[in-house]
């Protein structure tokens, strides 16, 4: 079983000033706080071992909200990254944790939705890397695929002037058990950080780089600047109201997926204070895990 990373770093400029007094993932995207989303991802994809992350500042508001995990059937880690030197810089800090064997990493801002099969299946990749692509209408803000007419990964650039494509790489990322090697290889690019684009064209080159398009069913969201942060809340919000039913509720995650039973999602639910989540916990209680 991989191994998985949530890097919920950086300084959450781009949302300044309602970060310069929280943590970035604790902020809400309509009733959860940011890092559920990416952690029900990992945890949706069967992912049990995880690493968050973060800033100094940040480490002790999310120990404090997701402690070390064991409530939802997981083990939960952190560790600090002092500066924002790049995305592939996690593995490095998580060489420890990570112990030779194969990861996920997901970026704390970013928001899955829909069937999940396509990651479920790179995980159980024993060889190479599998990366993610997007449609998007403004792939300069991204790091870019460019394919050929079989539809193979030719290039990987990172946030270009003149984008080859519009498949941006979404932000999930699934490696072998090279990861760690190949990134202590890599060289800080210009703006002084181990870009995520060298480490998958280092995979590129030896044909081990799989790339899979998300469908149009998929929903991508990055939460990263104060209109995506609203546009994402506005979107779980619709799907919420439209089939009663709650998007990255961890506790539900952890029960659906057979990580808690019964009796101790009921003791969770009784510590809760009393509410429409606290309501809504106890009808997924009542209807079991199959559900």
């Amino acid at each position: 079983m991989k191994k998985a990373i949530l890097l919920a770093g950086g300084a959450g400029t781009r949302l300044y000033p309602i970060t310069k007094i929280v943590c970035k993932q604790l902020l809400p995207v309509y009733d959860k706080p940011m890092v559920c989303y990416p952690l029900a991802t990992l945890m949706l994809g069967g992912l049990r071992e995880i690493l968050i992350i973060s800033t100094p500042k940040d480490i002790p508001m999310l120990r404090e909200f997701l402690g070390d995990g064991s409530h939802l059937g997981i083990r939960i880690e952190y560790a600090v990254q002092p500066k924002p030197e790049g995305i592939a810089q996690a593995f490095v800090i998580g060489d420890k944790f990570i112990d030779g064997s194969g990861a996920a990493l997901i970026l704390g801002d970013n928001i899955f939705y829909g069937k999940l099969d396509f990651f479920r299946e790179a995980l159980a990749l024993e060889r190479g890397a599998h990366i993610f692509g997007y449609q998007v209408r403004d792939p300069e803000r991204y790091g870019v695929v460019e394919f050929d007419g079989r539809g193979r990964a030719i290039s990987l650039e990172e946030k270009p002037r003149t984008p080859k494509s519009h498949y941006a790489v979404s932000g999930l990322y699934v490696y072998d058990d090279r990861v760690v090697e190949f990134c202590r290889s890599l060289q800080p690019s210009a703006r002084g950080e181990l870009e995520i684009t060298d480490l998958n064209l280092l995979y590129m080159r030896r044909e081990e780089l799989h790339v899979k398009l998300l469908s149009r069913g998929m929903a991508w969201l990055d939460t990263g600047t104060q209109t995506s942060l609203l546009e994402a809340a506005n979107y779980i919000a619709t799907i919420e109201h439209r089939q009663g039913l709650k998007v990255a509720c961890l506790e539900e995650v952890a029960f659906r997926a057979g990580f808690i039973d019964e009796k101790q999602l009921s003791a969770m639910i009784d510590q809760l204070p009393k509410g429409e989540y606290r309501e809504y916990l106890r009808r997924v209680c009542e209807e079991g895990p199959a559900s």
